[in-house]
C-alpha cells in the first residue's frame, strides 16, 4: 500500500465481492439522439443543470462500458484498487489529509481547484442522486465502476488545465470521450463548440481546442482504471508527464483571443438560470 493511502482506511471486507458482477436487471439503453438534442437545449438555458447532462449520457451510451467494466473489476489492479479506494469522494473531500501531502503535487493543484471554485467532490455524487431518485438501484460490483467514471471528472480539470468556463469544460468532455467513448461526450463537447461560436464572432480556435483534447485523451491512460492516491502524492508535473498529458494549446490560445476582445469566457454556452 502506497503512503496516501495509508492515511485513509482501505476496504478489507469481502461483502464487494459477494456481490454479483453484473446485475442483469440494468436498462439496455438505446442510442436516442433526438432525446439527447432536447435535453441540450435545456442545458443552454442552465449551464449549470448537470441533470441535463446526466440525461444526455443517457440517451447516447458508451456501447462496451459493461465490457471495459467487467474487464476492469475482475483484474488483479482493479480488485487492489477497489480495497484501496472503495470511494473516491471519501478520499478526494479529505483536504487536511491531502494538504498534508507535499507542496506542488496533485494533492495541492485538486485542492486548490475544488475550494476556489467552491466544489465538493460529494456534490457531484448528490448532484447525480437527485437525477436517480426515482430509478432502481442496482447493488452489484459494476455500481462501483460506474461510480469512478462519474468522480474522477474534476480530477480531469486539474490533471488537464481546462477551466470550468463552457470551452473548458467541452475540451473536457472530448479528452473524456478517449477515455470513456460514450457518444455522449463528443456531442456536448462539439455542441457546445458550436453554441461558442454563435455567442461570439471570433478567431478563437474552438473547435480546434475541441480536436486536441480529444488527441490529449487519447495520449493517456484510462484514469479511471489508475490507482488515484498513487497519483495524489506526485507532483503535478510529474503525474502530466506520466500519463502524456501536454499542454493544451489551442484552449490557451482560444483565451488569448477572447482576453484580447474583453470577452469573459465564463459568459459563454448559455446562462446560468435565475
Amino acid at each position: 500500500m502506497n503512503a496516501l493511502a495509508a492515511n485513509f482506511e482501505p476496504d478489507t471486507s469481502h461483502d464487494f465481492l459477494s456481490l454479483p458482477l453484473y446485475d442483469e436487471r440494468r436498462p439496455k439503453l438505446k442510442l436516442r439522439p433526438r432525446k439527447a438534442l432536447f435535453h441540450f437545449r435545456e442545458l443552454l438555458k442552465d449551464k449549470e443543470n448537470t441533470e441535463e447532462v446526466f440525461r444526455i449520457f443517457e440517451s447516447l451510451p458508451w456501447r462496451n462500458l459493461r465490457k471495459a467494466g467487467e474487464a476492469f473489476i475482475q483484474s488483479e489492479r482493479g480488485l487492489d484498487i477497489r480495497v484501496r479506494e472503495p470511494s473516491l469522494p471519501a478520499i478526494l473531500d479529505d483536504h487536511a489529509a491531502l494538504r498534508r501531502m507535499p507542496k506542488g503535487s496533485l494533492a495541492h493543484a485538486y485542492c486548490d481547484f475544488m475550494e476556489a471554485e467552491g466544489l465538493t467532490a460529494q456534490g457531484l455524487v448528490d448532484e447525480f442522486d437527485r437525477f436517480a431518485a426515482d430509478k432502481p438501484n442496482y447493488n452489484d460490483q459494476f455500481k462501483w465502476y460506474m461510480n469512478r467514471l462519474r468522480d474522477v471528472h474534476d480530477m480531469l480539470h486539474v490533471l488537464t488545465g481546462y477551466g470550468r468556463d463552457s470551452l473548458g469544460e467541452a475540451c473536457v468532455l472530448a479528452f473524456t470521450y478517449s477515455q470513456q467513448p460514450s457518444p455522449a461526450h463528443l456531442f456536448i463537447g462539439y455542441m457546445a463548440g458550436l453554441n461558442i461560436g454563435k455567442q461570439v464572432n471570433s478567431s478563437a480556435p474552438v473547435l480546434r481546442a475541441i480536436r486536441e483534447a480529444q488527441g490529449l485523451g487519447k495520449a493517456c491512460p484510462r484514469l479511471v482504471e489508475l490507482s488515484i492516491t498513487e497519483l495524489l502524492p506526485m507532483q503535478l508535473d510529474e503525474v502530466r508527464r506520466k500519463l502524456n498529458i501536454t499542454p493544451a494549446m489551442h484552449y490557451r490560445a482560444a483565451h488569448a483571443v477572447w482576453g484580447s476582445m474583453g470577452v469573459n469566457p465564463y459568459d459563454l454556452l448559455g446562462k446560468k438560470a435565475a
